[in-house]
């Protein structure tokens, strides 16, 4: 964690994330795009999410989820940051010239050898089928439908324990304490994603919001009555409202949102605190 002098006030609390680790290198042209901003607006021009705009200019990194080069060696050729995701990245290179871009695990070296394979080395960066991966084992990158890429455990700092293999599926542990179910022909990755500091980054100041595309946000209870559930009152006052309200009076906060109709409930064995 990188931390600043106290020059201005904004800066006493500011912290960042350490990039020391990181290769200094320019990223690889083909595999940068430039995604369109919309500010959080449809196809009709209306604004359907609030407090987006602006930002610095950025390049989506192509992050290969799927890892679907099977038995071939790679070499990790450089570590580096991504602007639109919290993990870093790393930049294989493979025998035929192919290069490649991966989530990152914590502790993973340039120049060190990487594999996607049925049953791999245990070896952080290694990928291979959730069958063949031991019982208590830290992974990432998961695949739900063994094909598709990995969809669980991609930010930061995240990973999901392996409590058990059985009868064509693994009992996975995630980070909110809930327990699910998937099928053990699905490949992960070993190791903890990296970057596992983001979570103590503090902003600092407004105007790094603004860097990151976030507008301003004005608290409901700042708002007059007609404008919002938390509005109204004289000086500061309570909430005035018995359960915690959108803007337009819908419930939030504590209602499960969850479809109970939705057909993978059956793999979710333990729900989270």
């Amino acid at each position: 964690m990188k931390t600043y002098l106290p020059t201005t006030p904004s800066r006493r609390a500011l912290t960042g994330a350490d990039y020391s680790g990181l290769t200094g290198v320019k990223p690889y042209k083909p595999l940068l795009k430039r995604l369109k901003t919309h500010a959080g607006r449809n196809a009709d021009g209306r604004i359907t999410v609030r407090h987006q705009s602006g930002g610095n200019k950025k390049l989506y990194r192509l992050v290969d989820f799927r890892q679907d080069k099977l038995n071939q060696p790679a070499r990790v050729e450089a570590l580096e940051y991504d602007p639109y995701r919290t993990a870093f990245i790393a930049r294989l290179s493979y025998a035929d010239g192919e290069h490649r871009y991966i989530l990152a695990p914590h502790n993973l070296e340039v120049g060190a050898e990487v594999i996607v394979s049925e049953s791999a080395p245990l070896k952080v960066g290694n990928r291979m089928k959730l069958k063949n991966i031991p019982v208590g084992y830290q992974v990432h990158n998961i695949e739900l439908t063994p094909g598709r890429g990995g969809q669980l455990a991609r930010s930061a700092g995240s990973y999901v324990e392996v409590l058990a293999n059985a009868i064509g599926y693994t009992d996975l542990k995630l980070s909110s304490g809930e327990v699910r179910r998937a099928l053990w022909e699905g490949y992960a990755s070993l190791g903890q994603v990296s970057n596992p500091e983001h979570n103590l980054i503090t902003i600092g100041k407004a105007g790094r919001s603004r860097w990151l595309g976030i507008r301003p946000t004005v608290r409901g209870t700042a708002m007059n009555p007609v404008d919002h559930p938390y509005g109204g009152g004289e000086g500061r006052t309570q909430r005035g409202t018995r359960r915690p309200k959108t803007a337009w009076g819908k419930i939030t906060g504590g209602r499960k949102t969850r479809n109970r109709k939705k057909w993978s409930n059956k793999m979710i064995l333990k729900r989270r605190k």
